[in-house]
């Protein structure tokens, strides 16, 4: 088990508090597991609900690197775990041909020194213990879940050239998806799980007063509770999350002024609704 986490799940709400994120008990307590069991945590839910913080936000509460794969269609093994470096491989060839035999110098190119370390190998070859960040699995090709599965059971992968490679230690994993499509029960099975929504009104007031220097209270509730009415139009193509939110108040702030008036959003709705369609069907409503 891991001993470099938080002792309890209140130790971990408040360490993650401390580095201004806010989470309760019940979606803590999969993150304290997670860390605690060194399991990876599947974490799903809508853009911009905080997926993604929470792995920056335990690197930054503990002190640990931050290794992230971004992931999207066409990624494949050796952008995720490693790749050789070819142009030095073919001077080395041309170094060597004349003076080693061919199986000589195949050892020497295949060795470590000309290995490139991606996200998955860096995360499990580094002395210490790391942060892994598999963003948005789901932008990836299905095929992708494949590879991904020896690395989530065992913490380990596999170079033909070199053999197994297996963790120095084990970092902590978090897989993120948009819920775009259905993950495979292979990776559903290596991994805990967390179901993310979007923060309550009280939440985000208390987020917002967090992230944003001096926001007044009143513009802080009042932009919550917008933000909550607008997410509950099931038109929308693409609802505005807690950055969205940040954003607003941070622009109204930056105006001058310190409300929501019809005007004032005429100027700002730009900062919540990032498609023309939601942009206008929202400003007709004013």
């Amino acid at each position: 088990m891991a001993e470099d986490g938080a002792k309890s799940v209140d130790a971990l709400v408040e360490k993650l508090a401390q580095n201004n994120y806010i989470i309760d008990r019940t979606n803590a307590t999969p993150i304290f597991l997670a860390m605690r069991l060194e399991k990876p945590l599947l974490i799903e839910g809508p853009p911009g609900c905080g997926k993604t913080e929470i792995a920056k936000t335990v690197a930054a509460s503990f002190d640990l690197e931050l290794i992230r794969l971004q992931c999207y269609e066409g990624l494949d093994y050796g952008h995720a775990v490693y790749e050789w470096d070819y142009p030095r491989q073919i001077l080395e060839i041309k170094l060597q041909q004349e003076s080693k035999s061919n199986a000589d110098v195949r050892r020497r190119i295949y060795s470590e020194e000309f290995l490139l370390e991606r996200p998955l190998l860096k995360s499990i070859r580094s002395q210490k213990r790391t942060v892994l960040l598999v963003d948005e699995i789901d932008r990836a090709d299905p095929e992708f879940e494949g590879f991904l599965l020896e690395f989530l059971s065992e913490f380990q992968v596999s170079i033909p050239e070199l053999g197994t490679v297996r963790a120095r230690s084990i970092p902590y994993v978090f897989i993120t998806s948009n819920k775009t499509r259905d993950l495979s029960d292979a990776v559903k099975r290596r991994c805990l799980y967390l179901g993310l929504s979007y923060p309550n009104v009280e939440r985000e007031v208390d987020i917002l007063k967090r992230r944003v220097k001096n926001v007044p209270e009143a513009l802080a509730i009042e932009a919550s509770e917008l933000v909550a009415r607008i997410r509950q139009d099931d038109e929308l193509i693409r609802k505005p999350g807690t950055a969205e939110t940040i954003d607003l108040v941070s622009s109204v702030m930056a105006l001058g002024e310190n409300t929501l008036s019809r005007e004032v959003l005429q100027k700002t709705a730009g900062t919540i609704l990032k498609d023309d369609i939601d942009l206008a069907r929202f400003l007709s409503t004013l």
